[in-house]
C-alpha cells in the first residue's frame, strides 16, 4: 500500500493539529479537517508567534513545513495531486484519519476538505467554454495599417535585431494551421525574439520590449488562445456569460481560434492579435488577455502599426461588467428579488445574502436560456421548483436544500456538473457521503475514503 496511506506519513502533521486544537478535538465528534496538495496546502494552523521586535522566519514554521512535505512527499510517490482528510483524536490519542481522493469526476475544494464541482458528464464543459466566435463579414484590418512604416520604425529602434526567414514564418504557420497577418510577418521579419539570439543580454531583450511595447514571444512560441488555454473551475465558469454587444470592438468569448498569441505585457497578460474580431473591432487588432478575467479581452490597438508607433499606451481600460440581462446576483446589495432579475435572456441566477425571507423560483420557470443557479443556503422558499427548472447544466445548493432534492428524486437530470455549497467546519464525512449520492445517478466514480488508525500516546 502507498505511503500515502501510511499513519506514519501524517503523524507528524496530527500532532500539530493536536496541540493546535485540543479544546475542539476533546469534544465528542470533534474533528479538525484539511487539504493537502502537491503545490500548496490548507490546514488549520496558526503560525508560532515569533520573538518580540522580529518578523517572522521560515524557521518559526518548520514544523509545519516539515510534516507537510512528509505528506507531499508520499502524493507524489503515488502519483496523486491532492487529498483532503479529517481527523479525530480524543485525549486517549487513539487517532482515526478519514483520507479523501476526489477521484476523476470530482475537482479538489478550494481552501478546506469538502469536494468541489461534481463533473456529471464526462468531458462536458461549461456553455461560455463551448462558444466559438461569431462571424463578422465585414471586418477588415484598420486603416492605420502601414506595413512599410512598421517595418522601417522597427528597423530604426533595433537595428542589431535577427529576423526570421521566410521559411521558419511558413514553418510557424503551418504549426499553427493558419496565415499569419502581414503586420505579424512583417514584424518577425525584423525580429524572431529568440532568447539564443540575445546571448543572454537582457538590455537587447528590453530593447526589443521599449521598440513594440509589450514582451514579444518569439517565432517559436507564438501560440493560438482558443478557450482550452483558459482553464477553469466549473462553480467559477458556469457564472460566467459570453454575449459580445453590437457595438463590441473584441468578441466577448473564453477564447478564439483566430487569437494568436504573440507576447505578454510583462505582468501576465498574453498580447494577441485577433482575427475574429467584434461587429466595431478590425481583423488583425492588439488585443490583451487580462489574466484576472476568464472571458473576453481588452483592445490594445486597433493595429500593430498603431501600437509600435506608441509602444506607451495603456492597454487596461478597467472591469467592464457584462451581467444583466444575462445574469443575476439577487441579494442585499444587489437586485432584491427574483422577480427583477428575471428575463428572457437570462441564463445565470445566483441567490445570496438577503435582507427578507426565502425566495420563490416561480418566476424564472420556464425561461430557455437559464442553465446555472447557485443558491446561498437559507435562500430558497421550495426547492423543489429547482425540478422545474429544467435547462439547468450547473447547481449548487446548499445541503439541507440538495436533501430535498435528494429524498423526493427531484434532482434536474439535464446537469453537466453541480456543487455543494457547505460552509464552516461541517464534517466533510457528510458532504463526501452527499455528492457520492448524486454521484451514482449519473454512474460516475465516487470520491474514496480511506481510514488510518494510530496512536499518539494520550496528553501529557
Amino acid at each position: 500500500m502507498s505511503s500515502l496511506y501510511d499513519f506514519a506519513t501524517w503523524e507528524p502533521l496530527l500532532r500539530l493539529l493536536r496541540t493546535a486544537h485540543t479544546e475542539t478535538l476533546a469534544v465528542p465528534g470533534g474533528h479538525v479537517a484539511g487539504r493537502v496538495g502537491r503545490g500548496g496546502w490548507s490546514v488549520p494552523l496558526q503560525p508560532r508567534r515569533p520573538q518580540p521586535g522580529r518578523a517572522l522566519l521560515v524557521s518559526d514554521m518548520q514544523e509545519e513545513f516539515d510534516a507537510i512535505e512528509r505528506v507531499q512527499d508520499a502524493l507524489t510517490a503515488a502519483g496523486a495531486a491532492d487529498i483532503a482528510f479529517t481527523v479525530e483524536i480524543p485525549p486517549s490519542g487513539n487517532a482515526v484519519l478519514h483520507l479523501f481522493d476526489c477521484g476523476p469526476a470530482v475537482d479538489p475544494g478550494l481552501g478546506d476538505a469538502h469536494p468541489g464541482a461534481l463533473r456529471l458528464i464526462e468531458g462536458a464543459l461549461p456553455e461560455p467554454w463551448r462558444r466559438l466566435p461569431e462571424a463578422v463579414p465585414g471586418a477588415r484590418p484598420a486603416p492605420s495599417v502601414d506595413l512599410e512604416l512598421l517595418e522601417r520604425t522597427l528597423r530604426e529602434r533595433i537595428p542589431e535585431a535577427i529576423g526570421a526567414t521566410e521559411a521558419e514564418i511558413a514553418s510557424a504557420e503551418a504549426r499553427l494551421g493558419l496565415t499569419l497577418p502581414e503586420e505579424i510577418k512583417a514584424l518577425y521579419r525584423v525580429t524572431r525574439a529568440r532568447w539564443a539570439d540575445w546571448a543572454d543580454d537582457h538590455d537587447a531583450a528590453q530593447r526589443v520590449f521599449d521598440a513594440v511595447g509589450f514582451e514579444l514571444a518569439s517565432l517559436d512560441d507564438v501560440r493560438v488562445a482558443d478557450s482550452s488555454s483558459r482553464r477553469f473551475r466549473w462553480e467559477h465558469a458556469a457564472s460566467q456569460v459570453a454575449v459580445t454587444g453590437p457595438d463590441a470592438a473584441v468578441q466577448h468569448v473564453v477564447g478564439s481560434p483566430g487569437w494568436i498569441v504573440i507576447g505578454d505585457t510583462g505582468g501576465g497578460d498574453r498580447v494577441a492579435v485577433d482575427l475574429t474580431p467584434g461587429p466595431c473591432g478590425h481583423t488583425g487588432q492588439i488585443i490583451v488577455l487580462d489574466h484576472e478575467r476568464s472571458v473576453g479581452a481588452e483592445l490594445f490597438a486597433e493595429s500593430l502599426t498603431e501600437l509600435i508607433l506608441d509602444p506607451e499606451r495603456d492597454w487596461y481600460h478597467g472591469r467592464p461588467r457584462h451581467e444583466l440581462p444575462h445574469a443575476a446576483r439577487v441579494n442585499h446589495q444587489s437586485i432584491g428579488s427574483v422577480e427583477a432579475a428575471a428575463h428572457p435572456e437570462l441564463q445565470v441566477l445566483s441567490l445570496g445574502v438577503l435582507d427578507g425571507g426565502p425566495l420563490s423560483l416561480a418566476p424564472v420557470i420556464g425561461l430557455q436560456h437559464l442553465r446555472t443557479l447557485s443558491c446561498y443556503p437559507g435562500t430558497l422558499a421550495d426547492p423543489l421548483e429547482i425540478a422545474e427548472l429544467t435547462g439547468l447544466e450547473f447547481l449548487e445548493l446548499a445541503p439541507e436544500d440538495w436533501r430535498v432534492l435528494l429524498d423526493a428524486d427531484a434532482v434536474p437530470r439535464s446537469l453537466s456538473a453541480a456543487a455543494i455549497r457547505a460552509y464552516g467546519d461541517r464534517d466533510p464525512r457528510a458532504i463526501v457521503a452527499m455528492a457520492n449520492e448524486i454521484l451514482v445517478l449519473w454512474g460516475r466514480p465516487a470520491i474514496s475514503e480511506t481510514v488510518v488508525d494510530g496512536d499518539l500516546g494520550p496528553l501529557p
